[in-house]
């Protein structure tokens, strides 16, 4: 008797055991008395012994029957668990979440989204670090990253969740002491302030329609940090490049303009990634949905 033969014997036996009747235990499960008798048959030959006794009555459980019987009841009570622990993985997020993010986005954008994921799942701890470093999902045991990139992530699962624009920006002050700038090239007369990383091209470009123009600008101080740029700008130091989440409140309170708005800059995507995987665990698929629902919501307006 093949393994996997014998266990379902051995569920069939334990239901037989507990309704003490072939009849019900056939109804039960579905099946015919005549099969249950034969499952009950190829069982006790593959065993050796006898585990039932019919009468014209009742059925009775032999004593090895009975020792059996607490072996049979304590597989299926495990196979029941094993089934509660998957539906439960598959819909309550429980465990640590292992997050990463660049550090302004991450802050301004991410933090507020991940303060209500955790108050709707009580069970998921948040292990989050902050870092414009380039990370490995996979060799640093991450479940998602924010990558904000020009291209989707390769050999990543990935799912887009908002477009982040940059934009020119300059306080009320800046502009009131200096010529009204409305074209691009009047831009290099101004100092700039700059985002400083590799992957952001080191000439201003901009486009409108089908014209196209790169500028090399004068830089009067360069960052990591979007944040410490947008203070350098309202401080009237001079014209700032920056995403428009960093500027966004800037503008709302008015201590920022946008300069040339009709003149687009870079333009990128800001993405959830996570190792593909066909089933992926309840607590990154619910942030992740959460992040791209309430993300959609944020575009939108």
């Amino acid at each position: 008797m093949q393994p996997t033969d014998q266990l379902a014997a051995m569920a069939i036996f334990a239901r037989i055991v507990e309704m003490r009747s072939f009849t019900e235990a056939a109804h039960d499960l579905g099946l015919s008395k005549s099969a249950l008798s034969k499952e009950m048959a190829k069982l006790e030959i593959a065993l050796g012994v006898s585990l039932l006794r019919r009468t014209t009555r009742r059925v009775d459980v032999t004593e090895v029957g009975r020792a059996y019987y607490h072996y049979c009841a304590r597989m299926i009570n495990e196979m029941k668990s094993a089934g509660a622990f998957l539906k439960q993985y598959q819909e309550e997020p429980f465990g640590n979440l292992r997050l990463t993010a660049p550090v302004t986005f991450g802050n301004r954008i991410i933090v507020p989204l991940l303060a209500s994921f955790i108050q709707g799942h009580a069970h998921v701890q948040v292990d989050l670090e902050l870092t414009d470093r380039v990370v490995d999902v996979a060799e640093e045991g991450l479940d998602v990253a924010i990558v904000i990139s020009r291209e989707k992530p390769e050999q990543l699962g990935s799912v887009a969740l908002i477009p982040v624009e940059w934009g020119l920006y300059a306080a009320p002050g800046y502009l009131a002491q200096h010529a009204q700038i409305r074209t691009p090239r009047q831009l290099v007369r101004h100092g700039f302030l700059s985002f400083r990383a590799s992957t952001l091209s080191p000439a201003l470009s901009l486009h409108k329609g089908k014209s196209k123009i790169e500028l090399k600008m004068r830089y009067l101080m360069r960052s990591n940090n979007s944040t410490s740029l947008m203070q350098a700008a309202k401080m009237g130091t001079g014209i700032a490049y920056l995403p428009r989440y960093v500027a966004k409140e800037a503008l709302e309170e008015g201590s920022l303009r946008r300069l040339l708005p009709e003149w687009g800059s870079e333009a990128r995507m800001a993405y959830a990634s996570f190792q593909e995987e066909r089933f992926l665990s309840p607590r990154v698929r619910l942030f992740v949905e959460h992040l791209s629902r309430q993300l959609a919501d944020r575009a939108a307006d």
